[in-house]
């Protein structure tokens, strides 16, 4: 049976802006209870502007600078938790040696080592495998005469986009492949203007609670985007630190407007570390 989740399912209680979520960072940092802090990133919309073209994407430059700082204290433990797959966010991401990376949505994981990636491997069933060619020629059915909807196949999912399509070649497209979703996928994400379809259960808050447990941060930053990002949230405890990064409702206690604000705020965290 597949998952799919559903944006308006979110709490919709303003979160705190971003004056209390450096309050309350400074906090963490001073009394030594967030020792190593897992400061945990979506990447687009959060760390990169949204593009209409997903490979324009790049973080930053402040940003870049930023996490190169906060990558270089061990009272951090720096990662980027995003639905890309695994080969795009790290060809994209400029981030320093020793950064966890969590592609497709927590079904890849590797780390940025000064030589390359180290990965784990993802292994699928035969069985999987035959259905994620199957979900591949049917979703391209579903982009197929359609202007703006264009289909990407990662190792563990098919994902059919729409963020180029008009309203009325979007809304079809997307509930046509949730629909396909549910029929052939074991979980169904509904982002942005994206449909994606995974042969794997896996979830952004199950990729971060794991993280967590074996690195014993005792305190998360997580901020992001996407509803996708609401998993992540909500795997996450109250003394936890959860952004939402521009609009829309949330389970987040935190929002900011945008990707600038979202650096701004890292870097302020970096100088309370005095990195």
């Amino acid at each position: 049976m597949s998952e799919t989740t559903d944006p308006t399912t979110a709490p919709s209680n303003e979160p705190a802006g971003a004056d209390d979520l450096r309050a309350t960072l400074a906090r963490a940092v001073t009394d030594g209870r967030a020792t190593p802090l897992l400061v945990a990133l979506d990447f687009d919309g959060t760390l990169a502007p949204l593009q209409d073209d997903p490979q324009a994407s790049r973080i930053l430059p402040a940003g870049v600078d930023v996490l190169a700082r906060l990558g270089g204290t061990d009272a951090v433990a720096l990662a980027l938790v995003s639905g890309r797959a695994m080969s795009d966010l790290h060809a994209l991401a400029e981030v320093p040696a020793g950064t966890y990376l969590v592609g497709s949505h927590g079904a890849e994981r590797a780390r940025v080592t000064r030589y390359g990636l180290d990965r784990d491997v993802v292994q699928l069933t035969d069985e999987q495998s035959d259905r994620l060619a199957t979900l591949g020629a049917q979703a391209a059915q579903v982009a197929r005469g359609r202007d703006g909807v264009w289909v990407e196949t990662k190792p563990t999912a098919v994902v059919v986009h729409t963020r180029l399509a008009e309203p009325d070649v979007a809304g079809p497209a997307e509930a046509e492949a949730i629909t396909l979703g549910e029929r052939l996928g074991s979980g169904v994400l509904h982002g942005k203007d994206v449909v994606e379809i995974s042969v794997l259960r896996a979830s952004k808050g199950e990729a971060l609670t794991a993280l967590r447990d074996e690195l014993g941060a005792p305190v998360v930053l997580y901020a992001g985007d996407d509803v996708t990002d609401e998993h992540a949230f909500d795997a996450l405890g109250d003394d936890d630190v959860t952004v939402k990064v521009g609009a829309g409702r949330t389970g987040a206690r935190f929002r900011v407007d945008d990707p600038a604000a979202m650096v701004d705020v890292l870097a302020d965290l970096a100088d309370a570390l005095g990195v």
